[in-house]
């Protein structure tokens, strides 16, 4: 098989990453928007060393847990990748997919695995969203009907991005993801920044101003942070100051509005200079029992009704008596830890993030928390200062990319009495876990569906030292 090459492929399962997986002559294809029991055609697009990768063309055969999609957005955009499989064909999937990455990566040959926790809600559950300004915009195919224009509109887009292209971003009108208010803020900001005379960010020259839009909600509380991210611009900041008196006054109701720039070229949705332009630059959350801050940049579990399902298995699996001193790395804006300090001696908590750190110190406070210690600085940093200090329990909740090794190299050396890992990733989780294996055993594994109708899983091991 070569590149273009049409192969009819029936697709036996789905891959982590979310493509159908099929055989043509014994030859493995990866097939992008394909579900199991379907039978489609595809086109090949590249050749890896063991395998192919393909797009459908046509489905000549539906899955049986396939449905209509929910969104009029789906058949381009690259967020909902999985809107069209049935919700309990999702969740099976998902627990699947993390117990193979513990056989193939961590290599385990049990695995001690609860069944999935599903998403209270599948809709409307998000309280973060990111969108992306684009110089060019991508126009959908019923854009392009009644335009006749090009597929890319020299003009400024506010939205996501087109599936598999980094470039493209498109309009987005709806969505089932987050709240519809929030939909209602993206196109009153999108309105505004097509009219000011201020250029979308052009990613392949590196102009423009206009960058990032993110919106945070507390789902509890029904504050709502917008958070605009641009270039630096001197003439730029009194459009920005526009946009914020624009917002106040259209009815939404929205908690405060904050102006961050970025000249990087990286595309992160980061500032490095932040300003609050109206609004205490942060909105209240609850979670179980405690009161949260969350600011512009600091992190929260963007399923907020999830993640209270996921911090209760955190608490049951520590298994605290009051004695023990805990750490909570990657913590965040110290939701976890803060709960944990309830049934324990003492907390550390570590985070990179200056700004997370300061609201950890501020839920430590609105609490009533007093035994909690929060450093800001990176994780390798921060243990080796910490060195001296002898952990029972460690709590770790890495980015997607998974833990450093030096960090679970200390973790070893620590050799804390029990470790509870959390990820986003079970295929970095289990890369991770493998090499705590020297030392550890696995003692439960439980899926939580934090992102329903995408691939992503979120996943909490136990590990007790042999």
């Amino acid at each position: 098989m070569r590149k273009g090459a049409e192969v009819i492929v029936k697709i036996e399962k789905l891959a982590y990453g979310g493509a159908g997986v099929g055989r043509v002559d014994d030859t493995v294809i990866f097939v992008d928007r394909a579900f199991p029991k379907s039978t489609v055609k595809a086109v090949i697009t590249r050749r890896k060393k063991d395998y192919f990768l393909a797009k459908t063309l046509e489905v000549l055969e539906k899955s049986p847990w396939e449905r209509e999609p929910l969104c009029k957005h789906e058949s381009y955009c690259g967020g909902c990748l999985w809107q069209r499989l049935d919700y309990s064909t999702q969740l099976e999937w998902k627990s699947r997919q993390v117990e193979e990455s513990f056989v193939h990566i961590a290599g385990l040959e049990k695995i001690p695995l609860y069944p999935i926790e599903p998403s209270p809600s599948t809709q409307y559950y998000r309280n973060k969203m990111e969108f992306t300004f684009s110089a060019r915009r991508w126009l959908n195919p019923e854009e392009i009907q009644k335009s006749q224009e090009s597929i890319h509109d020299r003009g400024c887009g506010l939205g996501l991005h087109v599936h598999g292209a980094f470039d493209r971003v498109f309009d987005v009108e709806e969505c089932i993801l987050q709240s519809p208010a929030s939909v209602e803020i993206l196109k009153e900001v999108r309105a505004f920044c097509k009219e000011s005379a201020m250029p979308a960010y052009n990613i392949m020259e590196h102009s423009g101003f206009w960058r990032f839009l993110v919106i945070k909600e507390g789902k509890r509380t029904g504050e709502r942070l917008v958070h605009i991210i641009t270039m630096s611009d001197s003439t730029g900041d009194t459009v920005v100051e526009a946009l914020g008196k624009r917002l106040s006054t259209k009815g939404i109701e929205i908690t405060t509005f904050v102006h961050s720039t970025n000249d990087q070229r990286s595309q992160v949705a980061v500032g490095e200079d932040s300003k609050v332009l109206w609004g205490g630059g942060s909105i209240r959350e609850q979670c179980l029992e405690l009161n949260l801050t969350i600011s512009a940049h600091s992190f929260f579990q963007t399923n907020s009704l999830g993640a209270e399902k996921l911090y209760g298995r955190i608490l049951e699996w520590s298994d605290l008596t009051g004695s023990e001193e805990v750490w909570d790395l990657y913590c965040g804006t110290g939701s976890i830890g803060l709960l944990l300090a309830r049934q324990a001696r003492l907390v550390i908590g570590i985070e990179l993030v200056e700004e997370a750190i300061r609201d950890a110190h501020k839920n430590a406070e609105i609490n009533g928390i007093e035994n909690c210690i929060f450093y800001a600085g990176d994780i390798r940093e921060v243990i080796a200062t910490l060195a001296h200090r002898r952990p029972r329990v460690v709590v770790t909740d890495p980015p997607r990319a998974g833990m450093h090794p030096k960090v679970i190299k200390a973790l070893l050396e620590l050799s804390p009495s029990r470790i509870i890992a959390v990820s986003c990733n079970p295929t970095t989780l289990a890369r991770d876990i493998r090499q705590l294996l020297s030392k550890y055993s696995v003692k439960t594994v439980q899926p939580f569906d934090l992102f329903p109708h995408t691939y992503h899983v979120e996943t909490i091991v136990r590990l007790d030292l042999r």
